[in-house]
């Protein structure tokens, strides 16, 4: 009888020593296995990304950089922060454009009115857009951290202010 009694806590002992282990497992796959997947721009094969790309911070709004699915992305943070590289380039536009330490980023006015802030630069080809979830000034703090990564591509033309086209 105590033989039995013994078998049955050993066997409890082991199911939950497996099931520990298949929970560290999930979770470390979580933590450093898993990818953001992030929808490439329809231009993203052009070379001057990978050098966008290959100059992105590690960190963005102080969220760490994460492994991505995608060509010429990246993420931060979950995903809260996105960049996609080889979008359209905007044509000249009355939404709010603002330069930051000489780079110029569009403000996509529509979309910001969902909670997500999307900032694309102006003037240069390729064009970057960064996608940042939240209300608040975190698109410029954020066109801020990755200006480095798109000072690289040349820039054809400028913001202009109301007072420049009169």
């Amino acid at each position: 009888m105590r033989f039995r009694s013994w078998s049955k806590r050993a066997r409890l002992i082991a199911g939950v020593c497996v099931a520990a282990g298949i929970a560290a497992a999930v979770t470390s796959y979580f933590l450093f296995f898993s990818k953001v997947s992030v929808e490439p721009g329809p231009f993203a094969d052009n070379p001057r990304c990978a050098d966008v790309i290959s100059r992105a911070p590690e960190t963005v709004l102080h969220r760490q950089r994460d492994k991505v699915t995608g060509d010429a992305v990246a993420a931060w943070g979950d995903g809260s922060v996105t960049l996609r590289c080889g979008v359209t380039v905007p044509r000249p536009t009355t939404n709010l454009c603002v330069t930051v330490n000489g780079v110029d980023w569009v403000l996509d006015e529509k979309r910001a009115q969902d909670g997500v802030q999307v900032l694309t630069t102006y003037g240069r080809d390729p064009a970057v857009e960064v996608t940042v979830d939240g209300d608040g000034p975190k698109g410029g703090d954020a066109a801020v951290d990755l200006n480095r990564a798109v000072r690289g591509i040349p820039q054809k033309s400028k913001c202009l202010a109301l007072g420049d086209t009169l």
